[in-house]
């Protein structure tokens, strides 16, 4: 029996970091992920989908991104479980209870509202663990397996779970993880086959037939393996279970550090971004360091300027970055300023100066410094 595990879809995701055109293609991205994983279902002759909590990015959504969503999930042609997580509780607010989503659902849409063993196709049961509000007290999915018994041949039972898992939580005291060893007995007892999770966005395997699927589409940019599904296949004769994750996303997030410490370094930098694929759908910020001058670092923000043009995020991670810019009087040789314009540039290179007194202003300094240089050198 073969089936895909998917989570964490977050559909609705406000990305305010994007620009007004970029947000518009990421959210379309994450419909266009819902449809391929559709896609996939029919390529592998999966026999459902289910979706393990984070469906939607909130409770609180415009009517239109429900609709999209059972436009996309039509196309389906097997059964697709959802399981409501942290973001889309079943509380007295629940998506999953409005008109918009009760009125357009289709059929073969299903809800995981409670525990109670879910036949999805013939043979084949999914224990849920939902949420009921965004602040569980307790272990949600040991829970929904405390009353399991050991499965009957030939029937196969996947448990599905939303949250951190107590071997991977650095707060190894929260009362909502899932405990992981409580978890394997379950498994080993043969009162379930796997264990598919949601709330961690990369794919991840926790421990053999535990795993978090991942977010279909990256969602942050500390994510290391975001944009996959996992098509699982379980023999329930053998209770061997095998994972194999496969890609549907398209968007990428990326951090770039580069030591700048000359012209060379900047159009090594202006060729590493020219050369990188799917600007339209990539984000990327820089962690900088290094010293440049000024006729540098007004190179620096040209290419930086020509870039953002072409990627969906383009970005100087102020938090990681250490760029200084030392004044070069050659910088200035050749650009024929006089009057209040030699004396404006004469103070911001004083002020830019790492033995000045006014250090406070050195950042300001500086980056004035190179527009001087960028606008005179302009007219020139």
């Amino acid at each position: 029996m073969r089936f895909i595990a998917t989570a964490d879809w977050q559909l609705g995701m406000t990305a305010r970091f994007l620009s007004d055109q970029a947000r518009t293609r990421f959210h379309q991205a994450r419909l266009d992920a819902v449809r391929r994983i559709g896609e996939l279902a029919t390529e592998t002759e999966a026999s459902f989908v289910v979706v393990c909590g984070d469906v939607f990015e909130s409770n609180q959504l415009d009517r239109a991104i429900v609709a999209k969503t059972f436009e996309a999930l039509r196309a389906f042609s097997v059964p697709v479980v959802l399981l409501p997580g942290n973001h889309d509780p079943l509380d007295a607010a629940s998506i999953y209870d409005a008109p918009v989503f009760r009125d357009r659902r289709p059929d073969h849409v299903h809800v995981l509202r409670d525990a109670a063993p879910f036949t999805v196709v013939d043979g084949v049961e999914i224990v849920g663990a939902p949420w009921f509000g965004k602040h569980p007290t307790r272990d949600l999915v040991a829970d929904a397996c405390s009353g399991l018994q050991p499965m009957a041949e030939g029937l196969v039972r996947v448990v599905a779970g939303h949250g951190v898992t107590s071997t991977l939580n650095p707060d190894r005291d929260a009362l909502a993880a899932i405990d992981v060893p409580t978890l394997t007995k379950v498994l080993d007892g043969g009162c379930a086959h796997v264990a598919v999770l949601g709330d961690r966005h990369s794919t991840t395997e926790v421990e053999p037939r535990i795993w978090y699927a991942g977010a279909p589409e990256v969602t942050a940019r500390v994510e290391d393996d975001p944009g996959n599904v996992l098509v699982i296949d379980v023999d329930p004769g053998t209770h061997e279970v095998t994972v194999a994750p496969r890609r549907v996303g398209r968007w990428s997030f990326d951090v770039l550090e580069e030591r700048l410490e000359s012209l060379e370094d900047v159009e090594r930098l202006a060729d590493l971004l020219s050369a990188i694929p799917d600007k339209e759908c990539r984000a990327v910020w820089l962690a900088l360091a290094g010293t440049l001058s000024t006729s540098s670092k007004a190179r620096l923000d040209a290419v930086l300027d020509e870039a953002g043009d072409l990627f969906a995020h383009l970005d100087v991670w102020a938090r990681h970055t250490d760029l200084a810019v030392l004044p070069d009087d050659h910088d200035f040789a050749d650009l024929g300023l006089s009057g209040f314009a030699q004396d404006a540039l004469d103070e911001l290179a004083e002020l830019s100066r790492p033995e000045s007194a006014h250090s406070s202003a050195d950042t300001v300094a500086q980056d004035a410094l190179g527009l001087l240089y960028r606008l005179a050198g302009a007219g020139r």
